[in-house]
């Protein structure tokens, strides 16, 4: 006995929407710790308000390693202090160092501070913010958390299960070929729905390895 199409189609269309939202997922993911690997991008997060209302607390940036010769007054930058966290603030002024071509002197600020920071920095690189995206922090912080990994994990192995699970004969519909479109949405049985699976299966991976990206920058 087969199953009616009709009854079918509801389900296969939620395997493949959650199908095509892990392989999204996924592939961002993906991205970003190629990113990370070869052009040196991080995630950082701001707890304090000191760059408000530019980068507001709760915020989420995206930053790039640069070496010192390039950083310009203006820019907003992270620089890494031993012993201490890092700091991110707006540049005022950049000086050479004598001796040390590589290397600069920078006086930062905060914008939402009425005087510089109390000593400059003598840094050889330091990491610019690209882009910033206010409120985006807690989101991140849920991600990474041990209670939203698992589950992101049970979801992806669960939708692998559903679509690599082998189905009875009788339970498989056989449309006739005049009656199915050439560009139907794929079932989840199908040749691209299980790639997109795959790519999915990628997402817990690729999320526990992203998080290495991710790095506090309390201003």
């Amino acid at each position: 006995m087969t199953q009616d199409p009709a009854a079918r189609r509801p389900w296969a269309r939620a395997a493949d929407a959650g199908l095509a939202i892990a392989a999204a997922l996924g592939a961002l993911c993906i991205a970003l710790a190629v990113a990370a690997a070869v052009f040196d991008v991080r995630i950082v997060m701001f707890r304090t308000g000191s760059m408000s209302p530019t980068i507001p607390a709760g915020s989420a940036a995206i930053v790039n390693g640069i070496p010192a010769a390039d950083i310009r007054v203006g820019d907003v930058v992270m620089v890494e202090r031993a012993g201490q966290l890092p700091v991110t603030h707006r540049v005022v002024g950049v000086d050479g160092i004598p001796g040390a071509d590589e290397a600069r002197s920078i006086r930062m600020r905060g914008d939402a501070n009425a005087v510089d920071d109390p000593m400059p920095y003598e840094v050889t690189e330091v990491r610019r913010v690209v882009l910033a995206l206010p409120g985006v922090a807690p989101v991140l912080v849920a991600l990474g958390s041990p209670g939203v990994m698992g589950a992101l994990t049970i979801a992806a192995t669960a939708l692998i299960i559903v679509v690599f699970w082998p189905r009875r004969r009788s339970d498989r519909v056989e449309p006739e070929p005049a009656e199915t479109p050439p560009h139907d949405t794929p079932s989840p049985g199908s040749r691209r729905a299980r790639r997109a699976a795959g790519v999915g299966a990628a997402v817990a991976l690729a999320l526990t390895g992203g998080s290495l990206t991710v790095a506090p920058a309390p201003a």
